[in-house]
């Protein structure tokens, strides 16, 4: 055997699997820096190692069970290893996950920041939980394959709306300083990333909970030359503003694509759920939207089966998302949480109900960003490539479309523009602009 490959069979490895949110995935990238840094090989999840991480979610009911599974899968892949389950199920189920084998140390969703502190304790079932204010900055790092870098500029949230459990797991909002973001932001440029999300529990509430604006915090981080793509992540329909979709236009670098939740297009729904917006409202932010970025993608959160939603309100549902330009849809059947409010209403809707919901938006959105891709054909867009394999080159357009261009060379990180020429397999196909 070779001294490389002695070399390598000793460095200690570590597995990670993420679930939920992109915030969740800009932790983990964070997280998994941190390990690389102290001489650790990440390897994928399944694969023997001496640490698996489990950076958890707890939305759903459906989330909780995936991460019960995903603990026994990494206490039989890796038995000797150490088995660490942290985020927003830790902080909510400690005491669950401490009753099941194999785990040996639990890390709420500020606490999994400082997992090397208890790495080398021999102590099994240890539980670290704190809902303390302390901010932890987190970005995608070089330990990330992707393209693009998910920058955290925000956590928690100050928001009751009746279905949610997050501001229980995650704390009262917080945030970075424009400062503290830029260093990271820098930091993601020289690591050789072109394309810069903001990510958060609630982004829009940056400025009242850090005291400074959220466009000039874009407008610091848009400034650096060597980021040349910009996005914000998930935005709640209330924050978006005016002067926001100017400053995003103004940049030149901020690409059409949003995220905004919806959850229902019942008024009567939004209102039991206690959402801050009608859908009057909701109506003139994607028309604002739609003004400033004619070809942007828009993405919605949705419920369906809330507690008391009659045929009638799913209906409206489904005629506002079929009628607006909607183009990603993420559909969630309505989960009973532990200490909600909509928990201990009246009238729960049937599984079978939910089940048959969910599957009609999921159709209609399948159709829905066919339609947008085909009436993409003959323009043309930026595209990030992330990969090149079988004589293609793949990417993410600005308006986060799949395209493919037929070329041998390595685009890996590299922007073209590109004419789109057709749509297939659920790809669109397109070739360079010289």
């Amino acid at each position: 055997m070779s001294d490389v490959t002695q070399l390598n069979d000793s460095k200690k490895k570590v597995a990670f699997h993420t679930l939920g949110c992109r915030l969740n995935f800009s932790e983990s990238g964070s997280i998994a820096q941190g390990f690389v840094e102290r001489g650790y090989e990440v390897v994928e999840f399944g694969e023997k190692a001496d640490v698996v991480f489990l950076n958890t979610c707890t939305v759903t009911d459906g989330a909780d069970s995936t991460c019960r599974n995903l603990i026994r899968k990494a206490q039989n892949t890796s038995p000797e290893g150490k088995v660490v389950v942290a985020g927003c199920y830790a902080q909510m189920e400690a005491e669950k996950i401490k009753q099941m084998k194999g785990v040996d140390l639990i890390l709420g969703t500020s606490e999994k920041y400082k997992v090397f502190e208890y790495l080398d304790s021999e102590e099994e079932n240890q539980i670290h939980i704190d809902k303390t204010s302390e901010f932890f900055g987190a970005a995608t790092t070089l330990a990330d394959s992707h393209t693009r870098a998910f920058l955290k500029i925000q956590d928690g949230c100050n928001y009751v709306c009746s279905f949610c459990i997050i501001p229980f797991a995650r704390g009262r909002s917080k945030a970075i300083s424009i400062s503290e973001a830029l260093v990271e932001a820098k930091k993601l440029a020289t690591q050789g990333f072109k394309e810069i999300v903001l990510t958060g529990v609630n982004i829009g509430e940056y400025e009242s909970t850090s005291g400074e604006k959220l466009t000039d915090l874009v407008k610091a981080i848009v400034g650096l030359p060597e980021i040349e793509r910009f996005r914000l992540g998930s935005v709640e329909p209330n924050t978006v503003t005016r002067e926001l979709l100017e400053v995003l236009k103004a940049s030149g670098k901020h690409q059409d694509h949003f995220h905004i939740p919806l959850q229902s297009g019942s008024d009567e729904i939004l209102g039991s759920m206690r959402r801050k917006y009608t859908m009057k409202e909701y109506k003139e932010i994607i028309t604002m939207v739609k003004s400033y970025f004619p070809d942007a993608a828009i993405g919605a959160d949705v419920i369906v089966g809330y507690p008391g939603e009659t045929e009638e309100q799913f209906l409206e549902t489904f005629n506002f998302l079929r009628t607006w330009p909607m183009t990603h849809f993420h559909v969630f059947p309505y989960s009973k949480r532990k200490n909600t409010t909509a928990a201990k209403l009246p009238e729960q809707i049937q599984a079978g109900v939910k089940k048959d919901r969910v599957r009609t938006l999921i159709m209609l959105g399948e159709a829905k960003l066919d339609e947008f891709s085909v009436s993409m054909v003959g323009k043309t867009t930026t595209v990030l490539f992330e990969k090149t394999q079988d004589g293609y080159a793949e990417g993410y357009s600005s308006n986060y479309l799949r395209v493919r261009v037929k070329t041998d060379l390595d685009l890996h990180n590299e922007i073209r523009q590109v004419r789109l020429t057709d749509y297939s397999g659920g790809k669109l196909v397109g070739e360079f602009v010289h």
